[in-house]
């Protein structure tokens, strides 16, 4: 166990918690909860006088960090670490790469945006990447577990916050790098130079997969150990055919041609599953291997998740970014269809730049559009959508707020051959409105209402 926690309410007898001032919680109004509950020690950065020892210090975050490095980092040494950075396609990489570690009988664990999975077990996650406290536990927990391998997403926020201190990767990638996070960095280069920091965590050897279709992975070709995969990579996509629930790829490596077919569509995919494969082969699996395998693996809950009506397909995706949006609504509109209907909102307290963009894209490659709410979160709900539409001169498009009757819209307009794409929440199975989190699952609203129809 570690000795350390943040959380009062989860404090345990003879443990040291540390009172972090968060962005909207500030631990030091916990610290008689946490005392109450068996803490034996208390970092804080107040001057207070308590019942129990209580240390001072200037930065109580940074105290962690360094005391987590320094007692618990030693152990990770013996994992094998993947870790993928980029703006897009980071969970379906990665879980892509969790399967096929199952099926060639690999003991792995993943840690990323749809939560911690173990064969059977299960934890949610709050964060792409979660804080290194949260970190450190899931990885001692999976050491416990005799994890040979750990799979993981690495944010942008992570890496500028430090929350991988200590750990050691033994293969990366970099996807993408489009606009998101800007409220965060500021600018795409304060967003770049935070993605760039992954290089300084790989190991001597390890080698990092480069997307080369994307104008960002020359940045980091400055490391020695990369290769690449895209249309001219050294995994080099030679021809596609796209259908609504697989697809079958041709590629070249090392002038070896090969053919798979796999449970993903759209062309983002291809880059996706090329990411998983790279790295698995660079860590030396044969690509016979896994491509015998890659039939039985499959995208992730709400990353292109696809149901049938009537002749008409439902997609459930998790993009919420410009170009997510773009590379979806697109991947489909190759595909043959009659109508293309976008179901579409923009998180509240998050980035407003990428709002405009993302109407915009959805009303000018959609035919028909419904803006409705995604997590509102603290935000009026009326600023949101009136910063999605802002400037927007398309009319093929109407405003419903409440997302399950925008969804029961979208399925109610649905005509043989449509697609209807439900865009921005993908996994989650909840709603963020007023500092309330309520339950919400767009693939739970489909599978009613196609029940329903029976």
């Amino acid at each position: 166990m570690i000795i350390y926690e943040t959380d009062s309410k989860k404090v345990k007898k003879g443990q040291i918690f540390v009172a972090i001032k968060g962005h909207t919680v500030d631990g030091h109004n916990f610290i008689e909860e946490a005392i109450n509950n068996g803490a034996s020690k208390i970092i804080g950065e107040k001057d207070l006088n308590l019942t129990i020892p209580y240390e001072k210090v200037l930065d109580s975050k940074k105290y962690l960090k360094e005391h987590l490095f320094n007692e618990y980092s030693n152990q990770f040494k013996n994992l094998k670490i993947i870790g993928i950075t980029g703006t897009n396609g980071k969970t379906t990489s990665c879980y892509l790469i969790y399967q096929m570690l199952q099926k060639l009988g690999k003991n792995v664990s993943y840690i990323g945006t749809i939560g911690f999975y173990h064969n059977d077990e299960y934890i949610a996650l709050n964060n792409t990447t979660p804080d290194i406290l949260t970190l450190y536990k899931l990885l001692l927990h999976s050491i416990d577990l005799n994890v040979e391998y750990i799979v993981m997403e690495i944010s942008s926020h992570s890496l500028y916050e430090e929350r991988i201190k200590g750990l050691k990767l033994d293969a990366a990638a970099f996807t993408n790098l489009t606009s998101e996070h800007l409220d965060f960095h500021k600018s795409m280069d304060g967003y770049l130079e935070s993605k760039l920091k992954i290089l300084n965590y790989l190991k001597d050897n390890a080698t990092i997969m480069l997307n080369d279709d994307d104008k960002y992975s020359s940045y980091f070709k400055k490391n020695k150990n990369f290769q690449t995969y895209g249309l001219n990579g050294d995994y080099k996509i030679i021809k596609y055919d796209i259908k609504p629930n697989y697809t079958n790829l041709k590629f070249s490596y090392n002038n070896n041609f090969y053919n798979v077919e796999t449970n993903l569509t759209g062309v983002f995919n291809i880059y996706n599953f090329l990411t998983a494969l790279s790295i698995l082969n660079n860590l030396n699996f044969n690509i016979n291997d896994l491509i015998k395998i890659s039939k039985d693996i499959y995208p992730p809950k709400g990353r292109c998740e696809t149901y049938t009506i009537n002749h008409s397909y439902v997609v459930i995706d998790y993009a919420h970014t410009p170009d997510a949006v773009n590379k979806v609504i697109n991947a489909y509109l190759e595909l043959p269809h009659n109508k293309i209907i976008t179901i579409l909102g923009c998180g509240g307290d998050r980035d407003k730049f990428k709002r405009p963009l993302m109407g915009n894209i959805a009303t000018n490659n959609s035919d028909y559009v419904i803006f409705t709410n995604d997590n509102p979160r603290n935000e009026n709900e009326k600023d949101i959508i009136n910063d999605i539409i802002k400037d927007n001169k398309n009319s093929n498009y109407e405003i419903i707020y409440d997302r399950k009757n925008a969804i029961l819209k979208g399925l109610s307009l649905l005509k043989e051959n449509d697609i209807l794409l439900i865009l921005g929440k993908g996994h989650e199975n909840y709603q963020l409105i007023k500092g309330i989190k309520y339950h919400f699952d767009d693939s739970q609203i489909v599978k009613e209402y196609i029940n329903n129809k029976k």
